[in-house]
C-alpha cells in the first residue's frame, strides 16, 4: 500500500504554481522498537501494574482510567482501558 500524504498544498512563485505533498519519512514497518533489558543478564524486562495502596499486582482485566477532578481526589471511570 502506498504511503498517504499527511499534508497537501501548493507553492506559488509568480505565475507558476507547483503542487506539494508531504509524506512520512518512514512506514510503521520501518520503525525501530526497543525492548527494556536487564543490563547484567541481558533478559527482557516486563512491567507489572501495582496497586498504590495495597502493593498487590493488578490483573490487566481490572485496569481502568480515571481523571483528576478539582472537587475530588479522583474521578473513577468504570470503562476498561481501550489499549490491549
Amino acid at each position: 500500500m502506498a504511503p498517504r500524504a499527511y499534508w497537501n498544498g501548493s507553492l506559488k512563485l509568480s505565475l507558476v504554481t507547483c503542487p506539494i505533498a508531504l509524506y512520512p519519512a518512514s512506514t510503521q514497518a520501518e520503525k525501530t522498537h526497543f525492548h527494556q533489558i536487564n543490563i547484567k543478564t541481558g533478559h527482557r524486562l516486563k512491567q507489572q501494574l501495582v496497586d498504590e495502596q495495597t502493593g498487590r499486582v493488578v490483573d490487566k482485566d481490572h485496569k481502568g482510567r480515571a481523571t483528576k477532578s478539582p472537587r475530588a481526589d479522583t474521578s473513577r471511570s468504570t470503562r476498561k482501558s481501550s489499549r490491549p
